[in-house]
């Protein structure tokens, strides 16, 4: 029996374990360095089952994320993990933004997505409180709890017999002849093969196993608000901005959680530590990391004005309030009330370009997801799937 290690235990990883041992016979082995599972990105996300409208059509993105709206809420629903197929509203809030929300129509159509363009009479009849001139309807969004999905993926693992290691950093990673030997502070693992779903460190363990990935890992935090309990009634469901097609990523909008709590964010501004979740946050390290590579200075050099927005957003809970206030005017400072940050480890290329698609590189015997952010999750399935195929190309 082949016999995979796989690092990372967010939901990217504990998918591909789960379709190695469940579906492809392997014998697993998944360290992650945290004393639990899905830690950081998963585990921080604001739970959506994203429909798969703003990417481009044809790319990995866009494949995955469609087919993992479907396999993924199938997964939830069979699994017993709470989840609601709600919809979404992406809102043209003046005339300028009516051509920006018409080709999201049509991106939405080209990549199979169920959605709607409607006016702001019917929009209303879905969010009372919103403030727009058009609306695009996104019918096949949901929401979940990605922690509890991984949870389930544990439970399915453990009763499957694999080797699961909390409390594993992994620090180096030898290719052999036959496979690949995997250290840790507690020890070393040998296997066939590697497979890296290691999110914020995933180029630095790339580079341990002797790749050079075509780009680097610069982390962007999260902040997140959500509204006081009293203004939850202000949304239904999720109400999202058009995006900018340059930082499709950037932008507050709202989302009523599986709880039916309403969270507000993110923005994103650059983190000082690869988990960095609070502006307090500082590793040495990893700024030396961060602002030693040129595609950093070339981003910034290009869109600082976006960056010092972001920043200004980050410092003020008015600025903040105003954003989502294009949204839904009722909404004030007052109203929110704060709920934490998540990082996103977003592959920025040396020109400074950030990467708008999944980038899956792999040597003899590994494979490395280098750059998996939103919707990741959503298509944490898809990407198990083509994960171990390339794998199986790998080991052969």
């Amino acid at each position: 029996m082949r016999h995979a290690v796989v690092i990372g235990g967010g939901i990217v990883g504990l998918a591909t374990a789960r379709e190695l041992a469940l579906t492809r016979g392997w014998r697993v082995t998944v360290l992650e360095k945290e004393p639990h599972w899905a830690g950081h990105q998963t585990g921080h996300n604001s739970g959506v089952i994203h429909a798969g409208l703003y990417y481009r059509p044809g790319s990995l993105k866009a494949r995955m994320a469609v087919a993992g709206n479907a396999s993924m809420t199938a997964y939830a629903q069979k699994a017993g993990v709470p989840v609601r197929v709600c919809g979404k509203l992406v809102v043209a809030v003046d005339d300028s933004e009516l051509p920006r929300l018409r080709k999201l129509a049509e991106n939405a159509e080209a990549n199979g997505v169920p959605a709607e363009l409607i006016d702001a009479a019917r929009a209303h009849e879905y969010e009372p409180e919103v403030s727009c001139v058009a609306a695009l309807r996104v019918h096949s969004t949901g929401i979940v709890d990605f922690a509890a999905v991984c949870r389930a993926f544990v439970a399915e693992l453990t009763a499957h017999g694999a080797d699961l290691r909390t409390g594993s950093l992994v620090t180096g990673v030898r290719a052999t002849d036959t496979g690949v030997v995997v250290e840790t502070e507690s020890g070393h693992v040998h296997a066939d093969a590697l497979v890296n779903c290691a999110g914020l460190h995933s180029d630095q363990v790339a580079r341990m196993a002797g790749l050079r990935p075509s780009a680097r890992i610069v982390p962007f935090r999260g902040e997140y608000y959500e509204l006081a309990p009293q203004r939850r009634d202000l949304v239904r469901g999720l109400i999202y901005p058009v995006p900018d097609p340059r930082f499709p990523f950037l932008g507050v909008h709202l989302t009523r959680m599986i709880d039916d709590s309403v969270h507000a964010g993110p923005n994103a501004v650059l983190a000082l530590r690869r988990e960095g979740y609070r502006r307090r946050d500082v590793s040495a390290a990893d700024v030396l990391d961060t602002f030693g590579y040129p595609g950093t200075w070339k981003l910034a050099g290009g869109y600082w004005r976006v960056g010092l927005d972001e920043v200004l957003r980050s410092l003020s809970r008015a600025r903040f309030a105003r954003s989502l206030a294009r949204l839904v005017p009722a909404i004030t400072a007052a109203d929110l009330v704060p709920a934490g940050a998540g990082v996103r480890a977003q592959a920025l290329t040396r020109d400074g370009k950030l990467v708008d698609d999944f980038v899956i590189e792999w040597a003899p015997r590994q494979v490395h997801v280098l750059n998996a952010p939103s919707p990741a999750a959503t298509g944490a399935l898809e990407i198990a799937r083509h994960v171990a195929g390339l794998l199986a190309d790998a080991v052969d």
